[in-house]
């Protein structure tokens, strides 16, 4: 069999490495991969927007499935184009991707299934929205409705960072806004929570703890994610059927009702507050950098858990885990999440030795004349499995130490939570 990822992150290059080690598959592509697929995978060079290019490209190559990483052709309705044409594809369709495609989409969801998140108002122009920012309790969240990579929402500790918000989202920096989202600040720590879904049921995927500031201690502007460590240090078991009976559950039942089945990995964001689960945000895929640290721990053959999802079975597949604990930690171009250089080498990065335990994840690189140069705000990812994290962290930044790399940089104190 053959089988194709979209996407060009470290997601993807987790999900390659995953896939090559199953044996499920005869040949892998990836559209367009890194220079960390390059060595695993054909990468091709496809316009991911043009759903006619992609399809032609499949049946040429006879390629058996489809993987999707990324949330925008989910939300465009890629899965849906090419099941018109009887193509196997691993991921939701258009409908149910609106529950990260449209913040407000999902909070009304929550509003009409009594599903626990943060009290809302949805505004349509700056004026309203600024009108409501005067009499409001600070901090307060301001939210990008549509897609903005991890980077549509503002945490606002006083008025003149949140109408700044509204300035930036209404002047079109995520997109054509015409409407916005501003919620309560919860106090409590997040958690991801995943799930993986057939259409039928669902299993569940691992938790973790994403780190979205670029600085140490949590400082700096919001990220698509600087590390992370799984599991969460939050989980037992009554938290886990919390969240699975006041929040999967019911959305699944309104998507359900508007006469959609989910089939894909679901990515449940959430603030827990003494021991309560408070909807965030929904994605509609793997995490990112979550995956990467969740997949090391997987021991069941992943190409079985694909194919189980997309032929209704997953009922019959054992998802099975390692007892290890995992760190991610990112290494970022300097300047990121803002104006960072690009096409920078990265000097002898295929003479880093790593162990058994130890994962190199490439996102934004590419291969050229034998050289690997970063090309994207997140550029490599560090993961390592250990007994306990304060070992495992310990391994990831003596690795960290030999990268031969200063355009880039990357947090200290990724997994502070979990170690002392």
């Amino acid at each position: 069999m053959k089988v194709g990822i979209i996407g060009s992150g470290g997601r993807e290059h987790a999900i390659c490495q995953s896939l090559k080690i199953s044996n499920k598959f005869t040949e892998i592509f990836c559209f367009p991969g890194n220079a960390g697929t390059a060595s695993l995978a054909n990468n091709v060079e496809l316009d991911l927007n043009n759903f006619e290019t992609i399809k032609n490209y499949i049946f040429k190559k006879k390629i058996d499935l489809i993987i999707i990483g990324p949330e925008k052709p989910l939300v465009d309705g890629l899965v849906d184009y090419l099941e018109k044409f009887k193509i196997k594809v691993f991921g939701p369709n258009k409908l149910a991707s609106q529950l990260e495609g449209s913040k407000i989409f999902t909070k009304e969801l929550c509003k009409k299934f009594n599903i626990p998140t943060a009290n809302f108002g949805i505004y349509k122009n700056k004026l309203d929205a600024k009108e409501f920012l005067e009499k409001a309790n600070y901090p307060i969240v301001v939210k990008a409705d549509n897609l903005a990579s991890g980077k549509g929402v503002y945490i606002c500790e006083n008025k003149a960072e949140a109408i700044n918000a509204v300035n930036e989202i209404f002047n079109g920096k995520f997109g054509k806004a015409d409407k916005l989202l501003i919620e309560e600040f919860l106090s409590g720590e997040e958690m991801s929570f995943f799930t993986i879904h057939d259409g039928n049921i669902f299993k569940n995927f691992g938790t973790a703890q994403d780190h979205k500031r670029a600085l140490d201690g949590d400082k700096g502007k919001n990220t698509g994610g600087m590390g992370a460590y799984s599991p969460s240090r939050l989980i037992n078991k009554e938290l886990e059927n919390k969240i699975i009976k006041k929040i999967i559950n019911p959305t699944l039942a309104g998507l359900s009702e508007l006469g959609c089945k989910y089939r894909g990995f679901l990515y449940t964001g959430l603030m827990i507050v003494n021991n309560e689960p408070y909807l965030i945000e929904y994605n509609v895929r793997m995490g990112d950098p979550e995956c990467q640290t969740i997949l090391p721990k997987l021991k069941t053959n992943i190409g079985d858990i694909f194919l189980a999802c997309c032929n209704q079975k997953l009922m019959d597949t054992k998802i099975e885990w390692s007892n290890k604990k995992s760190l991610c930690v990112v290494v970022c171009s300097k300047g990121y999440p803002e104006k960072f250089e690009k096409d920078i080498e990265i000097i002898d990065l295929d003479k880093m030795k790593l162990n058994e335990n130890d994962y190199l994840f490439h996102a934004g690189t590419k291969s050229k004349n034998e050289k690997i140069y970063a090309i994207g705000g997140r550029v490599l990812n560090f993961v390592t499995l250990s007994d306990n994290f304060k070992s495992a962290k310990k391994i990831i930044y003596n690795n960290l130490s030999k990268l031969n790399w200063t355009g880039g940089f990357y947090r200290k104190d990724i997994g502070f939570r979990v170690i002392d």
